[in-house]
Formats: structure tokens, sequence, C-alpha cells
């Protein structure tokens, strides 16, 4: 998998994880399954919002909120400048976010500099090993990556112990940092574990190990996990015993209590480990949230997946192509319409869009899918997004919805999912579907072999 979809994925992922828990935060275990036995693809989906604050769906919360401040001090300043990030989450507090963590909320509004403030009050009562750092260090964890074990695990104590003077938290966000470089490296973060122990603390390493070891569940926490042992070990625990994205999701959010942050962890890593193609896209396309004190900037995921590339220090690419001639939208199957982006873009919004192209803003119609899939040979998880695109088509059809498919051009990436909807539906061959797609959609576009590639593989049953 190319390093840039890890990337993705990891932010993506994490922010993904808090809006999805969100809404069963400090609800008991097993309700996210209890309301959702199946996957949910129509109209409505398990982004459903609502809990104790109200969240729409889709709407990330305090966790996502700082570590995009985390993410835009990083990138601004060429790397970590702690009073500058603590400057901006005093900003942030100061702003009446609907929800912090009394933990930080209390450090961030007692008034003594960022190089004390956290020490004086862990000093002062004790109790500072919560969850609040660890769940805003994924785009840290991003950054520092490429910079080796010793310094990205360095810089995730300073991030912590600017609001969590317990040591401990900071070794956790320290565990967490190098299991998220040996991911983005494409390496596999659990087998990374014993050795990510080694460096942490003597007086924590025990504690820590406890928590990580292969045969430790959820149910052994000896706190609530609002904590930050926990919370990290709940996150590997679902990591190791979750087959994909979805279902390390599922795994964490059932065990209720702190479910955004224990989510938005999870989230992070697994997103590094499936890739963004292996996060669904009805989650992904959803998710969405401003920073209080920041002004009015929506967040979404083209806004995320561009801060990632920028974390990982790579040049940004533009996603808005301005005006470009109108393709379609033209009905090529039953119930199913094609076009290119601006053919898309300017059609009737009671279409349900498949978007198979980045965007730099969501279209204005009400229900609308876009999925990861580049037109190069990068796609490693080209197989796992073309089935979900496909399962979300299959229950928005059931439901009545007319289907808009579209790329930028309309040729290759909705020539593939043209194809691929034909192969699945009507047991046709890749070569049967290809004919039969052409003679309907003539901007239809064969020049990507993995695209065929990824048909042949379908082998679909014929009726």
């Amino acid at each position: 998998m190319h390093r840039s979809h890890r990337v993705a994925g990891a932010l993506v992922g994490s922010a993904v994880g808090d809006a999805l828990g969100a809404p069963f935060e400090f609800g008991p275990a097993g309700q996210f399954t209890a309301r959702f036995p199946v996957p949910a693809r129509g109209s409505w989906t398990e982004m459903c919002g609502g809990g104790s604050l109200g969240w729409e769906p889709g709407e990330f919360t305090d966790d996502t909120q700082l570590a995009l401040l985390v993410a835009a001090s990083l990138v601004e300043r060429g790397g970590l400048d702690e009073a500058d990030l603590f400057d901006r989450f005093v900003r942030w507090a100061a702003a009446d976010p609907p929800d912090v963590g009394s933990q930080t909320r209390a450090v961030l509004t007692s008034g003594p500099p960022w190089d004390v403030a956290a020490a004086e009050h862990f000093g002062s009562t004790g109790r500072a090993a919560g969850n609040g750092s660890l769940m805003r260090t994924t785009p840290a964890a991003i950054w520092f990556s490429r910079f080796g074990t010793e310094t990205t695990m360095d810089a995730a104590r300073r991030l912590s112990a600017l609001t969590h003077g317990d040591p401990a938290a900071g070794e956790g966000c320290a565990i967490f940092h190098e299991l998220m470089r040996v991911a983005l490296d494409g390496e596999d973060p659990l087998a990374a574990v014993p050795s990510a122990l080694d460096l942490v603390a003597d007086e924590h390493r025990d504690r820590w190990a406890a928590v990580l070891a292969e045969d430790w569940t959820p149910a052994d926490a000896t706190e609530s996990n609002g904590a930050v042992w926990p919370t990290l070990g709940s996150a590997v625990w679902a990591l190791r015993h979750g087959n994909d994205f979805a279902e390390v999701m599922r795994l964490v959010i059932d065990l209720g209590g702190d479910t955004d942050t224990v989510a938005c962890v999870a989230g992070g890593l697994a997103g590094a480990v499936f890739g963004m193609g292996g996060i669904p896209s009805r989650w992904a396309s959803v998710v969405h949230g401003r920073v209080p004190g920041q002004g009015d900037k929506m967040w979404r995921v083209a806004d995320l997946q561009q801060l990632a590339t920028a974390l990982d220090g790579k040049p940004l690419q533009s996603y808005d192509p301005g005006v470009i001639p109108r393709i379609g939208p033209t009905e090529v199957l039953p119930g199913i319409w094609a076009a290119n982006l601006d053919g898309a873009r300017y059609s009737e919004t009671d279409f349900a869009v498949i978007s198979l192209c980045r965007l730099g803003e969501p279209f204005p119609h009400e229900l609308q899918r876009m999925a990861y899939i580049a037109d190069n040979d990068h796609n490693s998880d080209l197989d796992v997004v073309l089935e979900d695109v496909l399962d979300d088509m299959a229950a928005l059809r059931a439901e009545g919805h007319r289907l808009l498919v579209h790329c930028h051009g309309g040729a290759s990436r909705t020539g593939l999912v043209l194809r691929a909807w034909l192969m699945r539906t009507d047991g046709m061959s890749a070569d049967e579907a290809t004919t039969h797609v052409a003679e309907r959609w003539p901007h239809l576009g064969l020049w990507n072999v993995s695209f065929t590639d990824a048909l042949e593989r379908m082998r679909l049953p014929r009726d």
C-alpha cells in the first residue's frame, strides 16, 4: 500500500472513529451492535449523531478539534513549538467548546504558562493520567514518523506534558507514536509492541506491558476507559481482533464508556493499517466539524486528506479543477446514471451520488458517497473499496434512489464501477460488462490495467 493511503487513513480514521463513537459516549457496553446489528448502508448509516450533547451525524468532538490544533501548529511552525500550541489550546478552551475533558479544561483555564501549567495541576491533584493527550496525538505521530523512533517518542512525551503532568500519559503517547510510525512504514504495529515497550521509562514499563499484552482484554482493565492505559490497551486489543477498519470500530465502541476517544485512538491506528480505502465511504463521506476559536471553517474529509499530506511533508495538490465542460448525467444502466465531475456537481439534487475522485467540497446533494480511488497503480486496497462501493449502491438502489456515478472525467473510474455493477447484478464477465457499458457510455476509459485486473478478480457467479 502506498504510504499516502496510510497517512490519509490515519488522520481520517481518527476523526471517523471520534464521530462514530460520540453518540454512544458513556453508554453501556454493546450499544453499538444493539442499534446496528448489521452494516447500515442506505440513507441512514451508523453515523447516527445524537448522544448527550446532540452531535450531528458525522460531527467530530473535542478529540479531533484538539488534533487539528496540533496539526495546524506543526505545519505552520514547521515543527513542535510548545508555546504556540499551548496558546492555541487556551484560545480554543476560551471559546467554550461543547465538550472538554475535565483535566484538560483545568489546565488550560488555570492561568500559568505552558511550561508549568500541567505540572502544577498534577502536583496539586495527583490526577493527570486521562486519555486527553493520547486522543489528539495522531497528527503529531504522522509528522514525527519521518524522523525515527527516538524523535517521535520524545515529541509525544513533550506534547502530552502540555496538559497531562503524569508521565504515564506521556509514555502512552510515546508508544502510540512508535506504533503509528511502524504502521505508516507498512510494517505490523502489533509486532512492534515489545520493542516500543523497551523504550518506556522503567517505572512505567510494567503497567504498560500489562495492558498491551497479547492476552489482555478490556475486561482486565483496572480503570475506566477514560484513563490512558485502557484506552490504548483497548485500541491495540481491537486491532489484534478486528479483520478490517469497520470491525475494529465495532469492537471498541461496543465497550461503552468513553467511546469517542477510544474509537478515535483505535481509528488512527486502524486507518494506518488498513489505509484510506479501508475506511467505509459511508462514514468518511460525512465526517465534519469546526474548531471553536478558529473561525468558521468547516472541516471535511477532503480537508483532512490535504492536511495529512502536509503533515507527511509532501507538496499539496489542488482538488478544485474549476469549471470543466459537463458530461452527463446519462442513464447508462437501469436506475444508474454516469457523468464527469461537473456533470454530477450540477445535476438534479435528488440523485444519490457516488463520487470516485477527490473533491474540494461536497455537492449539494443530500446523499453522497466519496470513495478513495486513484487513477493509478497505487490502489492496493482496490478490491475492498470496490466491494464497499457496490454494497452501498445496492442498498441505495433498494431504497429506490437514482444513482449517479462519476469521477473527474467520467471515464476510467466511472467505467470501473459501472462494469463491476453489471458483473455483480447481471452475472456478466468482465469482457461482457465492458462491451455493454461501451455501447451506452462512449466516454468509457480502459487505460488503467489495474482496474481491469480488479474486475477479473471478482469472479462473480453467473446466473
